[in-house]
């Protein structure tokens, strides 16, 4: 009984203990709104050829800046740790905000994308600096564009056009704030923007099963 008992201790303990603090679980069974009424993107070029729109996808956003190919590494980190674990669900999207004149760098970088995932739902889209600016405001964010009009941060934004993240108490004591999400860091990206993300699709997906549930039940 004792030999069983050091063997839990020395073995077993440190393993829940890691799976407890380097799960990110967050507390929330709904993910806060923290900003409502985003603005829209405009009918902007698309590294896809696409017309990209937020409206009625659950998209993940960012802002490039004029160093795109910089943040390469950023966006690996993100297609790893997010775009394909996520990519299959329907209306899921990642939308980079990139301004005009990047378009070579955004070339440069695809294919480098392309060799890690299917990049048919991730878009780059190019805007003027004040259209730019004009967006990252509606998002009412505490963290600040750089003054090449990017940053490293990225955003959850829902089908209604909020802005997703973590609000309000976490236990008696404690309160969360969380808006975005650091591509630098992989840590953040595995742990709370992976929970986030996948409890946001949860909602989406609930609200489906129980909408197609009362169409069946009243004959619809």
């Amino acid at each position: 009984m004792k030999k069983n008992l050091v063997l839990i201790t020395l073995f077993i303990f440190p393993i829940v203990a890691y799976l407890f603090f380097a799960s990110g679980v967050n507390s929330f069974s709904k993910l806060p709104i923290i900003t409502t009424s985003v603005s829209e993107l405009g009918d902007w070029k698309s590294s896809s050829n696409k017309k990209i729109k937020l409206k009625g996808n659950i998209s993940i956003i960012g802002f490039a800046g004029k160093d795109v190919y910089g943040k390469r590494g950023n966006y690996f980190n993100l297609s790893q740790k997010i775009y394909n674990r996520y990519r299959e669900f329907k209306d899921f999207q990642v939308v980079i905000i990139a301004p005009i004149g990047t378009e070579k760098q955004v070339d440069a970088v695809i294919p480098m994308l392309k060799q890690v995932s299917d990049v048919s739902k991730w878009h780059f889209v190019f805007a003027t600096p004040l259209e730019i600016e004009s967006l990252h405001e509606s998002l009412k964010l505490q963290n600040k564009l750089e003054s090449s009009l990017g940053n490293s941060n990225v955003y959850i934004i829902d089908k209604e056009l909020n802005l997703r993240g973590r609000k309000g108490v976490v236990n008696k004591k404690d309160s969360e704030y969380r808006e975005g999400y650091n591509t630098k860091m992989v840590s953040e990206l595995h742990n709370e923007m992976t929970d986030d993300v996948r409890i946001i699709l949860a909602e989406y997906r609930l609200a489906l099963k129980k909408n197609n549930a009362d169409r069946k039940k009243y004959g619809l």
